[in-house]
C-alpha cells in the first residue's frame, strides 16, 4: 500500500497545483529516500479521493510499522513536514509567486499563500477540524465560541525523551522567528520544513507574513518582526497595523498587548494577527461618539462591547496614529480610584492598549481596548481579568481573539459539559467539583426534565454567557461616568 499512499499524494499534490506533471519523478525520489525505498513498481494505482492529510498519516504509519521512524510525536511531526516539503518551492519561490500575484490584487495573492499553507499541510486541517466550533447570541451580538482540540496529546515517550533533555537549544530564539523556516524541528520543538513566510516591507523594516498551523478563524495570520525583540505597543505599532490595511484592505490586524496578564502568549517577539474575518467586535455599533479636539477629522466613539474600546475613524493614517498615541500616552498614566484603575504600582505599570485595525472601503478604523493587568488580593490574577467564579470554564488570559469576540475554550470542557448534560438530563449526579456551583444554577433555572436536545442547547447559550462574563471582567471601565471621565482627561 506505500506505494499507493506515495502515487495518491502525488496526484494530490498535481491536482491542487503544489507541483506540475514533470516535477513527479523528482517528488517521488523524494519521498522514495525520506522512506528509506529503493525501488518503485510500474504500474501502481493512486488512492484519490483520499485527502492530503489523510495521505500523510497512512505514509506515517507506515514508517513507524517499517521502523523508518519510532512512534513518537516529534519524530512523526518531523517526517510529516519533510513530506511536504517535498512539494512546497523554495522561499524566494514563493515570494516571487506572491508579489506576482499582488500585482492582480492583494486578494489574489492572500489567496494563493492560504491555499499554499493549506495544500502543503502546514495548516493542519485534519487536526483543527476536530475544535468544537459554534456561535451564540449575545447581548453584544453573536460571539464565536471555540473548545480547542487540535492540539495533540504528547505520548509517554514524548514527555520521556523531553525529561532527559539536559541543554537547552536556543535556535530558533522562539516559535515567530524568520530561522523557523524550514527547520526540521527537534524533541519538544516543532517541525517547520514546509514552512514558508512572505516578506512584507513596513516602515523601512522587514516584517514576515506566515499563517497559524491551527487556524481560528478564516486566514488566520500572523505578522511578526524579523528581529527578536519584545512586543511593544506605541506609535509605529499603529502605523504598522493602519499601513499594513492598506496594503491588504480585506485583512483586519491587531495586536496582543505588551504586558502580562494582558498580554499574549509570546511577549518576547514583537508580531501582530490578522485575517479576513468578521468577528463581533467588528459589528460592534457606537454606544455614544464623542470628540477630540485636536483631532476634528476624526470620528471618536465607545462602542457597545463588554470591554472597554474607543474606536476611531479617518480617511488618512496620519491623524488617526497621532490620536492612538496620545490617547495610550495619556493611558499608560491615568488612575481614577474610583473605577479602582491604578497606572502604576511603584515602578511597575499596569496600563497598555490592545489596538485592532481595519480599512472599510478606504476609511481606516482602530478600536483600541484599554487594558490593566493590576492583581488584588481578591483577584491574584488580575482584577481586569476573568475572576475566580468564572475560572471553571476560563481561566487563561484574554488575549487579542477573545477581546474580538472568540472563545478559546480549554479541551477539557468537551468530556465535562458532556457530564454536565447529563446532570441536566437526570441520568447522572457526577461533575468535576468546580463546576459543582453552575451546576445548581442551571439546575434551578432550567430544571432536570429536560431532553438531550434542551440540555445541549441551553449549555451552549449559557457557555456563551459565561464567556461574555470572562470579557466583562476584563472591562476597565465598569459604567459610562467613568468612561467619561477618562475621554475628558483626553480633552484637556
Amino acid at each position: 500500500m506505500i506505494y499507493q499512499y506515495i502515487e495518491g499524494l502525488i496526484q494530490k499534490a498535481l491536482e491542487v497545483k503544489l507541483i506540475e506533471p514533470a516535477d513527479q519523478f523528482f517528488v517521488r525520489n523524494r519521498l522514495m529516500s525520506l522512506l528509506g525505498l529503493e525501488n518503485f513498481p510500474e504500474a501502481v494505482d493512486s488512492i484519490s479521493m483520499d485527502t492530503i492529510p489523510n495521505l500523510v498519516e497512512k505514509i506515517i504509519t507506515y514508517a513507524i510499522d517499517e521502523n523508518v521512524i519510532q512512534n513518537v510525536f516529534d519524530d512523526k511531526e518531523i517526517l510529516a513536514a519533510n513530506i511536504m516539503n517535498c512539494f512546497v518551492p523554495m522561499p524566494s519561490v514563493v515570494n516571487a509567486a506572491f508579489e506576482q500575484k499582488y500585482k492582480d490584487s492583494p486578494l489574489a495573492a492572500t489567496d494563493f499563500f492560504y491555499n499554499l499553507s493549506k495544500n502543503n499541510n502546514y495548516i493542519q486541517l485534519n487536526r483543527i477540524a476536530k475544535n468544537i466550533s459554534y456561535k451564540v447570541d449575545t447581548q453584544y451580538g453573536q460571539m464565536d465560541i471555540t473548545i480547542n482540540l487540535s492540539k495533540p496529546e504528547k505520548d509517554p515517550e514524548q514527555i520521556k525523551r523531553e525529561h532527559k533533555m539536559k541543554h537547552a537549544n536556543n535556535y530558533p530564539k522562539c516559535l515567530l522567528c524568520i530561522e523557523n523556516e524550514g527547520y526540521s524541528g527537534r524533541t519538544n520543538y516543532p517541525a517547520r520544513a514546509n514552512h514558508r513566510v512572505i516578506r512584507v516591507p513596513l516602515l523601512g523594516e522587514s516584517w514576515y507574513l506566515q499563517y497559524s498551523p491551527y487556524v481560528y478563524y478564516n486566514e488566520h495570520c500572523i505578522l511578526f518582526s524579523e528581529e527578536h525583540r519584545p512586543m511593544k505597543i506605541g506609535r509605529e505599532a499603529f502605523e504598522r497595523l493602519l499601513t499594513f490595511t492598506e496594503k491588504f484592505p480585506h485583512y483586519f490586524i491587531g495586536s496582543n498587548a505588551d504586558l502580562p496578564i494582558v498580554g499574549g502568549s509570546i511577549l518576547s517577539h514583537d508580531h501582530y494577527q490578522g485575517g479576513n474575518y468578521e468577528f463581533a467586535m467588528t459589528r460592534a455599533m457606537d454606544d455614544f461618539s464623542f470628540d477630540l479636539k485636536d483631532y476634528p477629522a476624526i470620528k471618536a466613539s465607545v462602542i457597545k462591547w463588554p470591554m472597554s474600546v474607543i474606536r476611531l475613524r479617518a480617511t488618512n493614517i496620519r491623524p488617526l496614529v497621532k490620536a492612538a498615541d496620545n490617547i495610550l500616552q495619556t493611558w499608560r498614566g491615568y488612575s481614577d480610584r474610583l473605577a479602582n484603575i491604578l497606572a502604576y504600582t511603584g515602578d511597575t505599570p499596569h496600563n497598555t492598549i490592545t489596538p485592532i485595525a481595519r480599512n472599510r472601503d478606504g476609511i481606516f478604523e482602530i478600536d483600541l481596548v484599554l487594558r490593566n493587568n493590576r492583581t488584588t488580593f481578591e483577584h491574584p490574577l488580575g482584577l481586569f481579568h476573568p475572576h475566580a467564579d468564572v475560572h471553571h470554564i476560563k481561566k487563561e488570559n484574554i488575549g487579542l481573539i477573545e477581546v474580538m469576540g472568540l472563545a478559546v475554550l480549554p479541551p477539557r470542557l468537551k468530556e465535562e459539559l458532556i457530564d454536565i448534560q447529563k446532570v441536566l438530563l437526570g441520568t447522572s449526579n457526577q461533575v468535576a467539583d468546580y463546576h459543582s456551583e453552575w451546576v445548581k444554577q442551571l439546575k434551578a433555572k432550567y430544571g432536570t426534565r429536560l431532553n438531550k436536545e434542551q440540555a445541549n442547547s441551553i449549555l451552549l447559550d449559557e457557555l456563551g454567557k459565561k464567556f461574555v462574563r470572562c470579557l466583562e471582567d476584563a472591562g476597565v471601565f465598569k459604567e459610562h461616568k467613568a468612561f467619561k471621565r477618562f475621554i475628558h482627561a483626553l480633552n484637556k
